[in-house]
């Protein structure tokens, strides 16, 4: 995405207010009464001194006392309201924002998450909106509310004197010149540091999910020196950030005081020869202080809001980031017509995006009748779980096309498509969830009872019984408390529950021992009675029995038949039955 001016990303951010325009309006009436109050102390101090003080009238000057003190009560009780909603305006649009993209993100296809570390996006979940929520709360009511002291303090200055306002006037644009040559290279490291962060993340988050590795390896000297290096990465970033934000603030300091001293000197001029009035000057400094401060607040927050702008850029190009799968706009569905599963392949050619020079499957011709069972074997690379992607439209095709009942896979709704499948991978996917959870996966809404039958026929029931909590126990991240053998029977017991017409089992037995492997075949086998299976096999003996077993290799069938027809016919398959089935 091309870099787009902070206008146009602050546009951006602000518009995520639109929903809640009531609460913004309460948070801007509250802002206009305690600005207002804070103006009104003005008046009050000029009153106090004028005609309390210099005219030596106690009463006077105890009325303009209190007139001052309430006007601080009510500008404090102001301040409160101001500061709650925009305070909860600042979480609402983080909140808002981190679900946009979460739900942007879970529609985006594997080729995406292929190239993108799932640690920087959790960076720009956390530390990115974290950073959009304090612009939000904290920076916007700040600048609004100085931007209206600073209109309110020029117009009561000039009231008080319109030769000193003219002064401090001509000082303004000289306090914007910093704002402009610094903001924007505030903008621009700020969006490198946000980088730099995101790569420190995606490493923790890498090596923590991968900690039985790093430890078993003793690579834990070496992840801290990069971990290290990726810290003082984040160093660097900032430093440009800090240099420049630092000089922004400074000189916008420098120029204010200095203005504000020569305004003071000009104004003592005037009351010497009485021609302003030292009440006037009183009031006319304490506005010009307001003023004053305004505008270096005003500068901090520009500081702020460019450092928002990257994080606005970053969390933007996620957002407009396009799934390569798409469903069509009319999609054919499937909700009213049972799917047989008859799948036809039609000289199918695929190649991975960030590799299209490496074609994975070329001129694929295949037909799977309804309630068929088919083995896909051959030599590692050869393309068979890329085939299960395809089926899946995790990647569209390259060449050729795909149907399902007759019906080119990309005329149905993504979803629609998806849930005809139930998968079971070779590495076991388990939620840090309940067991319950996890095996209802694919039918949240599944009763008690068909969850037992499910994990029933995995196998899976009676180690289920034996956990702490039994379904109500949580499983840990990844399921680091089941062992591998228990994690597939609940992956397999998650399919069974799901009962759908198409099976895609990758190698569905390879984690358990030889009793359970029994077991969970017959399981199996009274799963896939009436459903299309497609079997991913590298152990032979697990697929003697398929209806037809397709031998690939180098992303091309290059035989098909049964097992004993393989076994006279074809020279790969005979190697890999001799290696596995011969003792």
């Amino acid at each position: 995405m091309q870099t787009e001016k902070t206008s146009t990303l602050m546009k951006w951010l602000f518009s995520q207010l639109k929903p809640y325009k009531s609460k913004v309006l309460i948070a801007m009436f509250a802002l206009v009464i305690s600005a207002s109050c804070w103006l009104l102390l003005g008046q009050g101090i000029k009153a106090a001194i004028d005609q309390g003080f210099i005219a030596n009238n106690s009463d006077v000057l105890n009325q303009m006392i209190l007139l001052v003190l309430a006007i601080s009560l009510i500008g404090s009780v102001a301040t409160y309201f101001r500061f709650y909603w925009m305070i909860w305006l600042g979480e609402r649009v983080s909140a808002d924002i981190r679900q946009k993209v979460y739900a942007h993100l879970l529609t985006l296809s594997p080729a995406f998450f292929a190239k993108t570390r799932t640690g920087e996006v959790i960076s720009r979940f956390t530390s990115d909106t974290t950073l959009l929520q304090s612009v939000v709360g904290m920076g916007l009511s700040m600048a609004l509310r100085s931007s209206v002291t600073f209109i309110g303090a020029l117009v009561l200055m000039l009231f008080s004197s319109p030769l000193l306002t003219l002064y401090v006037l001509i000082a303004v644009p000289i306090v914007l010149l910093p704002i402009r040559i610094f903001g924007a290279k505030v903008r621009i490291f700020s969006k490198n540091s946000q980088d730099r962060v995101a790569d420190m993340g995606a490493y923790v988050d890498e090596t923590l999910h991968e900690i039985h590795t790093v430890q078993a390896y003793s690579h834990q000297s070496l992840d801290i020196n990069n971990f290290a290096q990726r810290i003082e990465s984040v160093m660097g970033a900032a430093h440009n950030r800090i240099k420049y934000r630092a000089l922004l603030v400074a000189c916008i300091i420098a120029i204010s005081v200095t203005a504000m001293t020569i305004v003071a000197w000009l104004g003592a001029q005037l009351v010497l020869n009485n021609e302003l009035s030292a009440g006037e000057l009183t009031a006319f400094m304490f506005y010009a202080v307001m003023a004053g401060g305004s505008v270096a607040t005003i500068s901090e927050v520009i500081g702020e809001v460019q450092k928002a702008a990257g994080a606005s850029e970053r969390l933007m190009e996620l957002l407009m980031t396009k799934s390569s799968i798409e469903s069509p706009v009319t999609p054919i569905s499937l909700a009213s017509k049972k799917v047989q599963g008859q799948i036809t392949l039609s000289q199918v050619g695929f190649a991975y995006p960030e590799a299209t020079e490496f074609p994975v499957l070329k001129g694929l011709d295949l037909t799977i009748k309804s309630g068929e069972r088919i083995a896909l074997v051959g030599p590692s690379g050869a393309g068979k779980s890329t085939l299960f992607q395809l089926l899946l439209r995790f990647y569209d095709i390259s060449q050729g096309k795909i149907e399902l009942d007759g019906i080119n896979l990309n005329e149905f709704d993504v979803s629609d498509l998806r849930n005809q499948f139930a998968l079971v991978p070779q590495e076991s996917v388990i939620f840090a969830t309940s067991v319950k959870e996890n095996i209802a996966y694919g039918r949240p809404q599944a009763s008690q009872e068909d969850i037992n039958t499910a994990a029933k026929s995995a196998r899976a029931y009676d180690f289920i019984q034996e956990l702490p909590q039994g379904y109500d126990t949580n499983l840990g991240e990844r399921g680091v408390r089941l062992s591998g053998g228990q994690k597939q029977r609940i992956a397999i017991a998650r399919a069974i529950l799901a009962d759908r017409p198409i099976l895609l089992l990758d190698e569905a037995t390879s984690s358990l021992d030889a009793a359970n492997e029994q077991h969970v075949k017959l399981a199996l086998e009274e799963l896939m009675t009436g459903k299309t299976t497609l079997i991913i096999a590298h152990r032979l003996a697990t697929v003697i029995n398929a209806d037809r077993i397709i031998v690939m290799d180098k992303g091309q069938i290059v035989a098909t038949g049964t097992h004993k027809e393989l076994l006279k016919t074809n020279t790969l398959y005979r190697e890999f039955a001799e290696l596995q089935l011969v003792n």
